[in-house]
């Protein structure tokens, strides 16, 4: 007896998700159809010109905004952002520089500075657990 092998497949959320690309702004194909993990391989692989110009140009999900002004996700929804934004629109939030931008900023800096600080307490642990006592 042989077991056919299915191919897995995706909602269009979960692919867009992965290409960090706003669902919403994607093709009506790509929103009204399953992705195969082929098919985001290739898409991954050789971006068609609508994937590279959002990508280029937006809007951009959340998370991509967060990462391109250097703030997390909650600091976005804390500064009233809790909309996608265009390329443009993220460039002129860092050119203007709003105090809500400045204050996300160092507080991302500081819990950034928190985490490499506590990796480097659990490295030294584990280093001394690891030698052997006299």
């Amino acid at each position: 007896m042989k077991s056919q092998q299915t191919t897995q497949t995706m909602k269009p959320a979960t692919a867009a998700k992965k290409l960090g690309v706003y669902l919403p702004a994607t093709p009506a194909e790509f929103q009204e159809g399953a992705v195969s993990r082929a098919e985001l391989s290739e898409l991954q692989a050789n971006p068609p010109e609508w994937l590279r110009e959002l990508r280029r140009n937006g809007p951009h999900p959340r998370p991509v905004v967060a990462a391109k002004l250097g703030v997390s996700i909650a600091g976005l929804a804390r500064g009233g952002v809790t909309e996608a934004l265009t390329t443009e629109q993220i460039e002129a939030l860092k050119k203007d520089r709003p105090e809500w931008l400045e204050k996300e900023r160092a507080t991302q800096a500081e819990v950034r500075k928190e985490a490499a600080r506590i990796k480097k307490r659990d490295a030294e642990r584990a280093e001394e657990a690891g030698r052997p006592r006299p």
